[in-house]
Order: C-alpha cells, then structure tokens, then sequence
C-alpha cells in the first residue's frame, strides 16, 4: 500500500467552498482512478492536511486520466478556494495499525 499527505492552505471564508471541493474530488478519485480513499484533518485555522491511500505507487502517479469532464470544475474551485496545495509526502506503508470500521 502507499500513502500520500498533502497540505492545504485555504483562503479566510472559504473553508466550505474547500471542503466540499475536496470531498467531491476525492469521490471521483475513489471512483475513476482506483484510490483507496482519504480522511480530510483541520490543522488549525485555515491549514488542512489530507491522507490518501493508493494500492500502489504506480496507480498513485499514473491517476488523473481516467477522471470525467465534471472533475475539471471540482478541481477548479478547490484551486480557488486555496491559497497552496502541496504534497508533502509520498511513501510506503510499512505497517496499518489503523482500527477497520464496518
């Protein structure tokens, strides 16, 4: 398994417009690009971190082809909502402790 973490800085009163983007997006992710899903984390303030799972490390860096045209106005607002996006990791899992919820 592989996991990114991507940090957010999102722009003062838009934190809705952000976290609906994100949520949307991430769904179609899911959907077309074969993710495994993400959690969205407020830092604080207007920093939110996300954490993505991916089967692997290829089916991370080779997603974003597959997505369909609606994705490109879900991209768009979570872009204008934010004021940076960055990855700041990309690693393998190396252990999952994590509980599984049914």
């Amino acid at each position: 398994m592989f996991a990114v973490i991507y940090r957010f800085k999102v722009k003062e009163g838009s934190q809705e417009v952000f976290e609906k983007s994100w949520r949307d997006l991430t769904k179609l992710i899911f959907e077309y690009e074969g993710s495994l899903g993400s959690r969205l984390h407020q830092a604080s303030g207007l920093d939110y971190i996300a954490y993505a799972q991916w089967p692997d490390e290829e089916t991370w860096k080779n997603s974003g082809g597959k997505m369909p045209p609606e994705a490109n106005e879900v991209r768009k607002k979570m872009r204008e909502s934010t004021l940076e996006i960055e990855t700041l990791y990309a690693m393998q899992v190396k252990d999952d402790l994590l509980k599984k919820v049914s």
